[in-house]
């Protein structure tokens, strides 16, 4: 039994629509008989199939989008079950039914040999996700492994997730490459499970002992080339600095090739080019100056941003929105802020403006509550929120995200700026996990941190209103006295649901929300 995997089937083509099935599962198919019908963005493509066989799966529905390099149809060799075909048929029936866990399971038995592999299935990792993309392998081809060690970062269209190994064993196969698109319920990566190598081993002399061939358990087949152990980040330094990672000698475990290893080989002296570095030099350079610079780049949008595309998409097209504009005098939040910044640094927090911002709009919130909540799918019913989940949007590693500290209306201004701190850190390093990012009720966005002034931003739905800050500038303005003085003052933009919230809501809502912060000492009267 195996997954048939769709191949290239055209420059640049990363996926395809399943247009029609001309097989069903549990139909025999010939060798090169028509499986399938894909349409790509140029041509109708004709699928065949790559041996005798029967069809136990297809993962995908007509009318899907499919993956290149991600398995299309599952096939099981005729020739391995001429004995009893029915008791067959009924086994890998169940399976399928099963699920995921029994996929994984019939690998091992399909030899009856100690040394068969596993296939580890990507399990569902979120909601509604159905594939994410392979950011970095943390382990590769003949790796040993430990239980529950991270194995893999990937990323969906809501956060970066860490795949772990469920057993001890050796990596044999990595079925993606890094910034491939992986399916759930798919196999991600083979091992051979530990329990399985140290059993006892009658059959020792059928298979390849580690010791007595170390360089075959090494190299691995990609394509036609063999894979020359190293971790992800050796190898962006070998790009970096242009380097052919087989010409360097790899000192650790298997011939891997260590970080040392690439250090020690660019201080090694460069006054005597080989025969091949000169054939390739004049060759390369012109090519990469010249027609490098002719051909367009194609990067498709996958991941958190093609999660932003659909959300923004939805969001502008399906709600209302208009703008309100102010400027709010931040010089005594400042002032206020530079009093209190010694005390929180004792209690190990950087305390910023924004725990201030987000403590007047809690506050806010309580007198204009439609500014929390939200719309059912009808648009017949307003669901007013019990809680103020306030998102702030963060320029991440992985693109923009929007977690929310919880419950503000409950916290202090020092349990905002710690809650702040830490979802800020596992924005920017792409780890912030799921329950973050979901429950948010109204949504901050600092693109003053930036630069920016004015914006006209879009509603976080199913939200129902977002404001921008804008950066804070000093300007003139007249005091009590008609006198000109230097005030620091900062715009701010927000846009609201035009369906339930009209502008003289939204005024009277952002008069209370400055006030409270042009007068940060009247939030006291206020907090409960």
């Amino acid at each position: 039994m195996s997954d048939f995997i769709l191949p290239d089937i055209g420059e640049g083509i990363v996926e395809c629509e399943l247009v029609k099935w001309l097989v069903a599962e549990g139909d025999v198919i010939e060798e090169d008989q028509p499986v399938a019908e894909v349409m790509t963005d140029k041509a109708l493509v004709e699928i065949p199939a790559p041996y005798k066989g029967r069809v136990t799966r297809l993962y995908y529905k007509e009318g899907d989008i499919a993956k290149v390099h991600a398995p299309l149809f599952e096939l099981v060799d005729e020739s391995g079950e001429a004995g009893a075909p029915a008791p067959a048929s009924a086994e890998e029936s169940s399976q399928v039914d099963a699920g995921p866990e029994a996929v994984a399971k019939a690998e091992p038995a399909q030899g009856g040999d100690d040394n068969a592999t596993e296939d580890f299935i990507l399990p569902d990792i979120g909601e509604g996700i159905v594939e994410c993309e392979v950011v970095e392998w943390r382990v590769a081809e003949g790796d040993e492994i430990e239980e529950d060690q991270p194995v893999v970062d990937v990323m969906t269209d809501k956060a970066m997730v860490e795949i772990t190994a469920p057993k001890a064993g050796r990596i044999t196969k990595l079925y993606h490459e890094q910034q491939s698109m992986a399916r759930v319920h798919s196999p991600l990566f083979a091992f051979i499970p530990r329990d399985r190598e140290e059993a006892p081993q009658p059959k020792s002399e059928s298979r390849p002992s580690a010791d007595a061939a170390p360089t075959k358990a090494t190299p691995v087949a990609t394509g036609n080339r063999a894979r020359i152990p190293a971790s992800p980040a050796v190898r962006r330094l070998v790009r970096e600095h242009e380097l052919n990672l087989g010409d360097i000698a790899g000192s650790g475990k298997d011939g891997r090739v260590l970080k040392a290893d690439v250090l020690a080989h660019l201080e090694q002296p460069k006054s005597e080019p080989s025969a091949t570095e000169r054939q390739v030099e004049p060759s390369t350079a012109p090519r990469r100056h010249t027609e490098g610079d002719q051909q367009v780049r194609v990067e498709p949008i996958k991941g958190m941003k093609a999660a932003m595309a659909k959300a923004m998409v939805q969001s502008a097209t399906t709600i209302p929105h208009f703008i309100y504009s102010e400027d709010i005098d931040v010089t005594d939040l400042l002032r206020l802020r530079e009093q209190l910044k010694p005390e929180a640094e004792t209690k190990g927090t950087r305390l910023t403006l924004m725990p201030f911002f987000m403590k007047a709009m809690a506050l806010a919130v309580q007198e204009y509550p439609v500014l929390n909540s939200q719309l059912n799918e009808d648009v017949t019913e307003i669901h007013y929120l019990p809680h103020c989940n306030i998102g702030m949007a963060v320029d991440g590693k992985a693109g923009l995200v929007v977690p929310n500290v919880k419950h503000v209306e409950q916290l202090t201004l020092l349990g905002i700026a710690e809650e702040i701190a830490r979802l800020t850190e596992a924005a920017r390093s792409g780890r912030v996990s799921q329950d973050d990012l979901k429950g948010g009720t109204i949504t901050i966005s600092n693109i003053g941190a930036l630069g920016g002034t004015y914006a006209a931003p879009i509603i976080n739905a199913p939200e129902v209103a977002i404001v921008a800050l804008g950066r804070t500038q000093k300007l003139p303005r007249f005091d009590a006295n008609g006198q000109v003085v230097e005030r620091a003052i900062m715009t701010i933009s927000w846009a609201g649901d035009h369906r339930i919230i009209d502008g003289g809501t939204i005024a009277r809502f952002c008069n209370l929300w400055k006030s409270y912060l042009e007068s940060p000492q009247t939030m006291l009267l206020h907090m409960g």
